[in-house]
């Protein structure tokens, strides 16, 4: 099927799995991705930027479909090392990113 969700993400069918706090792994995604649709491993599942950077490398291995990241941003008296796990995001080549919450604008790359 070509939509312009298709071709927007060079997927088969216009299906995007949303972001699953703990079960948003690289198995999930790779399967989503490896049917035709788009994955998204859950970011702050993986407990820190290293281990979503492991997780992003673990799903590349598992297919060579486009993939996405979930990225929620919530305030928090201590919040995630949220500009850690967008350079684990960026380092990783991963060109779809979900996120929810709040504005990422103060986290991004200059």
């Amino acid at each position: 099927m070509k939509t312009r969700i298709t071709d927007l993400f060079g997927i088969q069918h216009p299906i995007i799995q949303g972001g699953m706090h703990h079960v948003g792994y690289a198995e999930l995604p790779a399967a989503v991705s490896n049917a035709g649709g788009l994955g998204t491993i859950t970011g702050l599942t993986q407990k820190s930027p290293a281990n979503l950077a492991n997780e992003i490398a673990r799903c590349k291995d598992m297919t060579e479909k486009p993939f996405a990241v979930n990225l929620t941003f919530l305030p928090a008296v201590n919040a995630p090392d949220y500009p850690g796990y967008v350079k684990a995001i960026v380092d990783g080549g991963v060109t779809a990113v979900e996120t929810a919450g709040h504005n990422p604008v103060t986290v991004l790359p200059v």
